[in-house]
């Protein structure tokens, strides 16, 4: 604390605003550099001790800091009331400390309440969140779905998504998308749904980001390599890996593997795309451990992140295919959506460059989609009336959707991408190389799993060709990036790269 703020004054109040101001060395108040909300135990506890601190330390030993606990001590039964804390008042740190975990408390109902004042009847709600695998305490500063957000964000599977292939492999160029760019590109969308809805952003955004976690490098040319490898063990899916990542292969916890993110984020990572009646081998397993009614859809902040997904891609692929110039302009103009886009565009000016036409396009199209679903997800629940978030799962078709022309367009805008740019004769010839990297390197270390580095040679065991061995290597390949499994061929094929 610098000497000209000599004291803090901090007014600790429940359901109030907690606003810290600076006070000189003459006592004469100015106005902090801004205003902040304190509602944790520990910065507020911190701010005091400081407080407590700093006139013996700048030399003023007549200055002390005011603590206003007023509203404090009545909901105590009046035991604490005006505290000063200086040189003499040591012994009410302790009372003090325990009207702020009485106040955490307070200000979790609170964000209770206000969860409860501004999100449908139909959206999740803390209160009745299934919890966690494996019990913690609440969070007293954020919601359980913020909690799980911030575990993707931090977790080395959502890190690596930088370096792994969306369309275009990582060295073709420094402007394309890739999984990590995509990724918060579909959060982005996903959580302007889910604010126009009612629906709660934070488990939604959590999905968003989490979603391809699972991918391999090299996009879905890795995923059709290693499928194909993996199909006599039982097969590899994305969408299975991400759930096998977040509750099993990170490994940042004393306690337990995995992240431990709560039933509504694992329930919407295993089923976004629709109930599971035939679930991937490990889905499968972990229902066993964790029930998630996987006959059932899952929540519309799920729906809404799967959804966010298919907005993103389309758009973005667009984007991305027209500065590759894979196809041009001219080429989508008869798209649905797309061509009214491009035409609207060119209407706002009509001397518009190619780059800002595409990007003028490209941001209309997103819009349109948007917008579409918004209303036809609108309509379903109207039509519905769920009572809670369990009536959404229990419909019997997706409550968040497009209107049929709008999935139609989307099936259309779909199949020319498919034949335009992801069968694309450049990109079919990474994509031919990059299947056969991934091969070599599974067939590699199936049959010679002493080819591992040691930790994964651990988990792989010794006898090379059976099932254990197998799903260690889909592990260790699915969580490489681009780059990496590029260098790990080389070591593993050219004898002139050190191993």
């Amino acid at each position: 604390m610098a000497a000209h703020q000599g004291v803090r004054v901090i007014k600790l109040a429940a359901f109030q605003q907690i606003k810290a101001r600076r006070v000189d060395v003459n006592l004469s108040r100015t106005v902090g550099d801004h205003d902040v909300i304190l509602p944790g135990l520990t910065v507020q506890l911190e701010l005091i001790l400081k407080a407590a601190t700093a006139p013996r330390e700048h030399g003023h030993a007549k200055g002390t800091a005011a603590i206003g606990t007023g509203n404090l001590g009545n909901a105590l039964g009046g035991a604490v009331g005006q505290a000063k804390l200086g040189s003499v008042h040591r012994t009410n740190i302790g009372v003090i400390a325990a009207c702020l975990k009485w106040q955490a408390a307070r200000c979790r109902q609170s964000a209770m309440i206000s969860h409860a004042a501004s999100h449908a009847p139909w959206a999740v709600r803390p209160e009745t969140s299934r919890g966690r695998l494996y019990p913690e305490p609440d969070a007293a500063t954020r919601s359980p779905w913020q909690r799980d957000r911030d575990r993707i964000i931090h977790s080395s599977a959502f890190r690596k998504l930088q370096y792994k292939t969306q369309v275009f492999v990582n060295h073709e160029g420094d402007f394309y998308r890739t999984r990590l760019t995509h990724s918060i590109e579909v959060a982005q969308i996903a959580r302007s749904i889910a604010r126009e809805l009612a629906l709660d952003e934070d488990l939604t955004e959590a999905l968003a980001l989490a979603h391809d976690l699972g991918h391999t490098p090299f996009g879905h040319a890795g995923e059709e390599a290693l499928s194909a490898a993996m199909k006599p063990f039982g097969g590899f899916d994305h969408n299975a890996q991400a759930l096998r990542i977040v509750t099993l292969l990170e490994s940042r916890y004393a306690d337990f593997d995995g992240l431990n993110l709560t039933w509504e984020t694992l329930e919407g990572l295993a089923k976004h795309n629709g109930p599971l009646r035939k679930p991937p081998p490990y889905v499968a397993d972990y229902d066993q451990k964790f029930k998630l009614d996987l006959a059932t859809f899952a929540s519309a902040e799920a729906q809404v992140a799967a959804l966010a997904d298919d907005i993103a891609y389309h758009s973005h692929d667009l984007d991305d295919g027209l500065r590759a110039e894979l196809f041009t302009i001219a080429d989508i103009a008869h798209l649905p959506v797309v061509g009214a886009a491009l035409e609207t565009a060119r209407r706002a000016s009509l001397d518009m460059p190619p780059p800002r036409l595409r990007h003028e396009t490209i941001r209309r199209v997103i819009n349109a989609l948007i917008v579409d679903l918004v209303a036809e997800t609108r309509a379903r629940i109207a039509k519905l009336e769920p009572a809670d978030s369990d009536a959404i799962r229990h419909a019997k078709t997706p409550v968040v959707a497009f209107s049929e022309p709008m999935a139609e367009a989307n099936r259309v805008i779909k199949e020319f991408l498919f034949a335009r740019m992801y069968r694309h004769w450049r990109v079919n010839r990474m994509t031919a190389k990059a299947r056969k990297v991934t091969g070599e390197i599974f067939a590699l270390l199936h049959t010679a799993p002493g080819l591992l580095p040691d930790d994964w040679r651990g988990r792989a065991g010794d006898v090379p060709g059976n099932q254990r061995v197998a799903s260690t290597v889909a592990d260790y390949i699915a969580g490489m990036t681009d780059r990496f499994a590029l260098d790990e061929h080389s070591r593993l094929t050219d004898i002139s790269v050190s191993g």
